[in-house]
C-alpha cells in the first residue's frame, strides 16, 4: 500500500495532514520531535481509519535523525511514496533582540529538516509507483514578510525557493510543490490578543480562519495533481488578493 511521511504531526497541521491522507488510503510515518503522547494518539486515529502507522520520534533539522525516519517509515511500509514537509517552529522576537543562534535555530527547523527529510527520502520516491511527490508547508509571510519573526518569515520564503529548485532537480520522476497557508487556529496561534484576532479576521475575506483540514485538503491535492510540479498553492482564505 502507499505510504506517506509527514513531519511534525503529531499535531496542527500535521495531524490533518495525516489523518487526510489515512482517509485517502495511505499508511502514515507519525513524526514528532517533543510530544510522543500526541503522536501516539495520531497513529491511534490513523489505525482506526483502517491504515497502519509507525511512530517516530526526530528532530529532522538533523540529518541523521531526518534519515532514520525515512528508514523506519520504509521498513514500517516497504518504501516512502509521499513526503510532507511540516515540521516547523516560530518565535515572535523584534530583530534587534534577535539572537543569532535563535534565527539558525528557526532557519533548521523551518528550511534544513525540509532538505534533509526529501534528500533521505529521494531514493525511495524515485522508486515509487504511486506517482511520487514532496509537499512543502511554507506559509503567507512568506510572501508579505512580518515584523517580529523576520526569521520565520525568512525561513518560509526560503522553502519557496527550495521547493522550485528541487522540482526542477527531481524532475520527471518526482513531484515537489508548496502550501502557503494563511492564519490556521492550531496551537502555536493560541497567543493572539482579542484584537489580533479581530484584526487578522477583518483581513480574510471568506471571514474565518483557517482550520487543519483546510491545509490537508489542499496537501491531497496536491499529492494527487500529476501535472503540478515546482507551484506555491496559496490556501488563505483571500487574504492575499490583490
Amino acid at each position: 500500500m502507499p505510504a506517506a511521511v509527514v513531519t511534525g504531526s503529531s499535531r496542527g497541521i500535521g495531524r490533518g495532514i495525516a489523518l487526510r491522507f489515512a482517509e485517502d488510503g495511505y499508511d502514515v510515518a507519525v513524526n514528532y520531535h517533543t510530544s510522543e503522547d500526541a503522536a501516539e494518539s495520531v497513529a491511534a486515529e490513523v489505525r482506526d481509519r483502517g491504515r497502519a502507522a509507525v511512530v517516530v520520534g526526530a528532530d529532522v533539522s538533523d540529518p541523521e535523525a531526518a534519515a532514520g525516519l525515512v528508514e523506519a517509515a520504509a521498513d514500517a511500509f516497504g518504501g516512502v511514496d509521499h513526503v510532507v514537509n511540516n515540521a516547523g517552529i516560530d518565535q515572535h522576537v523584534y530583530t534587534e533582540e534577535l539572537d543569532p543562534a535563535d534565527f539558525d535555530r528557526v532557519m533548521d527547523v523551518n528550511v534544513n529538516s525540509a532538505f534533509n527529510t526529501t534528500k533521505a527520502a529521494l531514493p525511495y520516491l524515485r522508486g515509487s509507483d504511486d506517482e511520487p511527490s514532496v509537499t512543502n508547508v511554507s506559509s503567507i509571510l512568506a510572501h508579505t514578510g512580518a515584523p517580529i519573526e523576520c526569521h520565520y518569515a525568512a525561513s518560509k520564503g526560503a522553502l519557496l525557493s527550495l521547493t522550485r529548485s528541487h522540482a526542477a532537480d527531481f524532475a520527471p520522476d518526482v513531484r515537489v510543490n508548496a502550501i502557503a497557508p494563511g492564519h490556521v487556529e492550531t496551537d502555536m496561534t493560541g497567543d493572539r490578543t482579542p484584537e489580533e484576532e479581530r484584526e487578522q479576521l477583518e483581513a480574510i475575506p471568506v471571514d474565518r480562519f483557517g482550520r487543519p483540514a483546510d491545509i490537508a485538503e489542499a496537501a491531497a491535492y496536491l499529492r494527487d495533481a500529476g501535472f503540478v510540479t515546482g507551484e506555491t498553492l496559496n490556501v488563505n482564505g483571500g487574504e492575499l488578493m490583490g
